[in-house]
């Protein structure tokens, strides 16, 4: 685990309110010189604690307002058979994500979709032709709330 210091974590906490902001902007609100932010900024990202940013995306404004969580249980639960699902299914367009679980499904698939009628062919016509697949589940999602700041304690040490 990386060793994370209150001034990585005030960085980080900044950063994730507004990724684009500038560098004297992060500076200025974690009380640091701009220097100092700009050196601990590239060492989170040279350790990897920092991964790039995302751009958040309306997706109902951009045609695809249904989304759902698609349980999935592949059988035999291999992990070649598991691999080769997950990687089918994380390269499909419709899918914004993909959870290998545990427990009585080994998959939680979240996808977006124009309609409700591109759900059932993403369902039907897509899964279930999959000779390994021998459970589906789906959850159609009415709202999701995202918490966009996920809060990272400093370590002591």
């Amino acid at each position: 685990m990386e060793h994370i210091d209150e001034l990585d974590a005030a960085i980080l906490a900044e950063l994730q309110s507004d990724a684009r902001q500038t560098n004297r902007g992060v500076a200025a609100a974690v009380g640091v010189s701009p220097t100092t932010a700009l050196d601990r900024t590239r060492a989170l990202r040279r350790r990897g604690i920092i991964r790039g940013a995302l751009l958040d995306v309306d997706l109902a404004k951009a045609g695809r307002p249904v989304q759902a969580l698609i349980s999935v249980r592949v059988r035999p639960p291999s992990r070649r058979t598991i691999e080769a699902f997950r990687d089918w299914v994380s390269a499909l367009p419709d899918v914004l994500g993909v959870f290998v679980v545990s427990g009585d499904d080994d998959f939680v698939i979240h996808v977006a979709v124009p309609d409700n009628d591109s759900l059932y062919a993403f369902v039907i016509d897509r899964l279930t032709q999959r000779s390994e697949i021998s459970n589906v589940r789906t959850t159609v999602v009415y709202e999701h709330l995202r918490n966009r700041k996920v809060q990272v304690p400093p370590r002591r040490g």
